[in-house]
């Protein structure tokens, strides 16, 4: 019998979710959401459709010690929401630089949650970074106005390719400094 791994990394609660690391309780959940084509192409990660595995592939990443990417799963049962309400994530990308990246379940599209994932994310700073980086595709404003609303500046474009959509695609790219 697989057991979770334990992983160190914080628990972040905010006023309506807490933000845990990924269990393997959560991959239901997540298979059925990363499984919708729509949050799928907003993503540059999340094939679609979505291949068996992969996101017990994808847990055992994130649980792992050698991981470069901390993640943490949007758990709304603190309210009687549901254990997963989307994901977000820190990866590693130079000695004081993450990148931040997060999908939000469509049910809970425009409802604030992506926002205070990342509010509270950026406030507890749990890597001690001294600078995060996003990006998100033009055709996805809403992510846009998340990360601008966090603090965010625009830094330019760029293109990132998108595995759902198997191409590239045009993307928004913003950074945060924090003190």
């Amino acid at each position: 019998m697989k057991h979770d791994m334990i992983v160190n990394q914080p628990v972040i609660e905010t006023d309506r979710f807490v933000m845990r690391p990924l269990r393997r309780s959560d991959q239901g959940l997540i298979e059925m959401y990363a499984g919708d084509e729509t949050l799928a192409r907003m993503t540059s990660s999340i094939p679609h459709p979505l291949p068996p595995g992969s996101v017990e592939a994808y847990i055992a990443r994130a649980q792992s010690e050698e991981r470069i990417e901390d993640v943490w799963a949007m758990d709304g049962t603190v309210q009687d929401g549901p254990e997963v309400m989307g994901v977000i994530g820190l990866k590693r990308v130079d000695f004081g630089k993450v990148e931040i990246g997060y999908w939000v379940s469509p049910a809970f599209w425009n409802t604030g949650v992506a926002s205070a994932a990342v509010r509270s994310l950026i406030a507890a700073n749990p890597l001690g970074s001294d600078t995060i980086y996003a990006a998100v595709f033009q055709d996805n404003p809403a992510s846009a106005r998340v990360l601008t609303n966090c603090g965010f500046q625009y830094l330019g474009d760029a293109e990132s390719f998108s595995v759902a959509r198997n191409a590239a695609v045009p993307t928004w790219t913003y950074s945060l400094k924090l003190d």
